[in-house]
């Protein structure tokens, strides 16, 4: 049984050159304890995704579409239902862990007060719920850093408080948003290795925002590339990284640094730029940087659809793979 499901969501915003959709019919389904990763490019939509099932978009966004939490609709839902839903069903892990967390508070006083608002936690009750879960999310010497304020951790703690912060009202659902950026190639493997321990542990749900295929591998069981707001595939991540089926997928594993090319041979990019939302081709929006191009591709945008000849039958419906292109699987 999914946990979340959104159907047809798209986000628009009007601007001087007319409506700007950020997010366009995008649906994918999520269960509990499993972990969907949203990769692209900057400008893809992921974020906007994610604001959007948090309630978190700006006032002049306009949401249409279907997005249900257990069964509850969100889209068109007052601040007061939003208010209900988060911390107990759904959390959010934002990018930047200084600017996120309250820099003249402590770490420990944070936690405590998402547990006296929410639960009515106080004193040492709710001290031992906070080390808890700093515990659990592997911050070394909790006791210490309880009483630490968030200028004195290094960016990787920092970011561990902001998990623990998500998590410690045990919610069905978090949201993270590019929780690696800013962190060095070492902390971002340990809080990947977090991510999947409380994952695996909870049975929390979670879904990743990241342009990090590296990050995808370590932590998701499924995968969504969007490319100018669109969903272009959906599939497991074996199959994904083994047999990625539409060329904006095989391009972006293609710029993955890798050990063991020659030495001296320069980095693999993708060509051209990300398309002007508010100027998106009649088309498929990656025509102009596709290397499978057809007159087709120029006319009609593709739409998403169960991949023909899958050479990895799924095992259930969850694992169906579905892409958007009139060339599906071509050049594999």
């Amino acid at each position: 049984m999914n946990l979340l499901e959104v159907e047809g969501l798209s986000v628009t915003y009007r601007s001087d050159r007319g409506e700007v959709r950020a997010v366009d019919h995008v649906s994918f389904a999520l269960q509990p304890g499993r972990c969907l990763g949203i990769v692209g490019e900057s400008g893809s939509g992921k974020t906007q995704t994610c604001l959007a099932i948090a309630g978190l978009l700006p006032r002049e966004a306009r949401v249409s579409g279907s997005i249900r939490l257990r069964g509850r609709e969100l889209v068109g839902a007052a601040r007061a239902d939003y208010d209900t839903l988060r911390g107990k069903q759904l959390a959010m892990v934002f990018q930047d862990p200084m600017t996120a967390l309250t820099p003249h508070l402590t770490v420990g006083s944070q936690l405590c007060e998402v547990l006296a608002v929410h639960e009515g936690m106080r004193g040492a009750a709710a001290r031992r719920r906070a080390i808890e879960i700093m515990e659990r999310v592997r911050i070394p010497d909790p006791q210490r850093r309880f009483d630490m304020y968030p200028f004195e951790l290094s960016g990787g703690m920092r970011q561990r408080v902001m998990i623990a912060l998500a998590l410690i009202l045990r919610p069905a659902l978090v949201l993270a948003d590019e929780p690696t950026t800013a962190l060095d190639v070492t902390v971002q493997a340990e809080i990947i290795a977090t991510f999947r321990a409380v994952i695996e542990h909870t049975g929390t749900a979670l879904l990743l925002v990241t342009h990090d295929l590296g990050v995808v591998a370590g932590v998701c069981d499924e995968v969504m590339v969007m490319y100018a707001g669109r969903s272009v595939e959906q599939a497991p991540v074996a199959p994904l990284f083994a047999t990625p089926a539409h060329p904006y997928t095989r391009a972006l594993l293609g710029c993955l640094p890798r050990a063991d090319r020659p030495r001296g041979e320069r980095m693999v990019a993708i060509p051209g730029q990300p398309p002007d939302l508010a100027a998106l081709p009649a088309g498929c929006a990656f025509a102009p940087r596709c290397p499978q191009l057809v007159d087709r591709c120029r006319r009609e945008a593709p739409v998403l659809a169960v991949l023909a000849g899958d050479p990895s039958p799924p095992a259930a419906a969850a694992d169906v793979r579905t892409v958007a292109c009139w060339q599906a699987g071509a050049g594999s």
